[in-house]
């Protein structure tokens, strides 16, 4: 198959995709503010950034695209075209996250990493986040 983009088309494309306030990262922040939570949000300071940072509780989560980072789910295969750059830069995404969550579990910390995919069943990723948090559900 044959990307039907022009080469500066695809770069416009990749450049609207966003890092930060995606929607499955303000649908968890607003659960997590709803379970009467306060956080911080993408700590510099923290590696890899995590998305919400609850110090008090010394929790991260992280919000990841499936694509992005290479989760086992249908939404996380390769694209048809320049399936060599996809894969090594799934796979890069993929190492740097275990590195970040090593370091983070060794400082104490206690991560959780959500899947854009587990939005479809809002119920349950409730359920995994007051578990996570320690609420009662």
């Amino acid at each position: 198959m044959i990307d039907n983009l022009t080469p500066a088309q695809r770069s416009e494309t990749m450049r609207r995709v966003r890092s930060t306030n995606t929607t499955p990262e303000l649908v968890v922040r607003r659960m997590v503010h709803g379970m009467g939570f306060r956080y911080g949000l993408h700590c510099k300071e923290l590696p890899g950034h995590p998305d919400l940072v609850l110090r008090r509780l010394r929790a991260v989560i992280f919000v990841h695209g499936c694509f992005w980072h290479c989760h086992s789910c249908e939404a996380a295969t390769l694209p048809v075209t320049n399936r060599e750059y996809w894969a090594g830069k799934q796979q890069r995404n993929s190492d740097r996250d275990r590195r970040n969550i090593r370091v983070l579990r060794a400082a104490g910390w206690r991560v959780l990493i959500v899947w854009e995919c587990q939005m479809r069943n809002l119920r349950r990723l409730e359920q995994r986040l007051r578990r996570f948090l320690s609420v009662d559900v």
